[in-house]
């Protein structure tokens, strides 16, 4: 059976990224104090963020995200002048095959370290198939904030894990919109750090 799991840090109210994300500001204002916990080297973080963090970079069948995860650029690819291939570098850390959705069509990008950027223009219904294909079956929703919030209202996520950092950012980016619907969570797992509580929930399919 394929697994479908979501992974996010998260403010104390809720936000997922902080306002005016930019190539400056890529987590939005504020955003970079949700991840103290798993951005400090390995060798100083907290035994607890040290294990998230493996699991967090654990390997996958396939990962799927949003544009705005992908980077800031906006309408055609390269009409700003970059030649964009996301935030990561040469050698991205997911080394599996990742899913992009976006409005504008570009041939898939072969990254370092067996990652390759595919793009889908019709979807998220689209690209999530299209994942589960590239895959094992098994599919990683990296974010941002508009593509796991699609995932779980189409009632496609198996588990999701929050980190959740003691601070608030008062506005941003969110998953849980006003109204949304319950899911009916069950938490499987929680592990605390003095920079995160660490809450693995399960969605039971109906």
């Amino acid at each position: 059976m394929s697994l479908t799991t979501a992974h996010v840090s998260m403010s104390l109210d809720g936000f997922i990224a902080g306002p005016d994300q930019s190539i400056d500001n890529p987590l939005g204002v504020g955003g970079l104090r949700l991840h103290t916990w798993h951005l400090a080297d390995v060798s100083e973080q907290h035994p607890v963020d040290a294990e998230m963090t493996r699991k967090l970079l654990r390997p996958r069948g396939a990962v799927l995200m949003g544009r705005n995860m992908f980077g800031p650029i906006r309408g055609e690819w390269g009409a700003d002048g970059l030649t964009w291939n996301g935030w990561w570098g040469e050698d991205p850390p997911y080394h599996a095959p990742v899913v992009v959705l976006t409005h504008h069509e570009r041939e898939p990008v072969e990254m370092a370290g067996g990652t390759t950027f595919h793009f889908v223009t019709d979807g998220f219904e689209s690209g999530l198939s299209r994942a589960r294909e590239l895959g094992d079956g098994d599919v990683h929703i990296a974010g941002g904030a508009s593509t796991v919030r699609q995932a779980l209202e189409a009632g496609e996520v198996d588990e999701v894990t929050l980190d959740i950092a003691p601070v608030t950012l008062g506005a941003g980016e969110r998953i849980f919109p006003a109204g949304a619907v319950d899911l009916g969570w069950e938490p499987v797992e929680v592990l605390a750090s003095p920079y995160a509580t660490h809450v693995r929930y399960r969605i039971p399919r109906p």
